[in-house]
């Protein structure tokens, strides 16, 4: 019989559970389908291809958080969270294929996914 402390051990990695870092990721794909539809220079084509980025931007993003100490929602601290947003946008274009992004647009997709993730429930970024 598993006990509530061994199942939750097993189920937590790092203080966070894997159903809220699957939640997240299909989150996040979400939203960067919807800003890549309304955002010019902003373009993702293909199921995987939104899910690899959702990876990518979601480990990127930790990364950032993990060395820098810095929130790199495009809310979290402001302009600088803003600008590493839009970096880490731009950066996972050479990761993802399918991916496109130009410097406008991924300044305009780290707007919109501040403006979306401020209203959707959950962080994506």
């Amino acid at each position: 019989m598993v006990h509530d402390n061994e199942h939750s051990t097993r189920d937590n990695v790092g203080g966070k559970s894997i159903m809220g870092w699957i939640g997240r990721l299909v989150l996040t794909a979400i939203i960067l389908g919807i800003t890549s539809f309304f955002t010019p220079g902003f373009s993702i084509n293909g199921l995987w291809s939104f899910l690899l980025a959702a990876i990518v931007i979601s480990v990127l993003d930790y990364l950032v958080e993990s060395f820098m100490g810095v929130d790199a929602s495009p809310f979290g601290k402001g302009l600088k969270g803003f600008a590493i947003a839009a970096v880490i946008i731009y950066v996972a274009q050479f990761l993802v294929p399918n991916m496109s992004v130009s410097i406008i647009g991924a300044l305009l997709a780290a707007l919109a996914i501040g403006i979306i993730d401020a209203v959707m429930p959950g962080r994506a970024m």
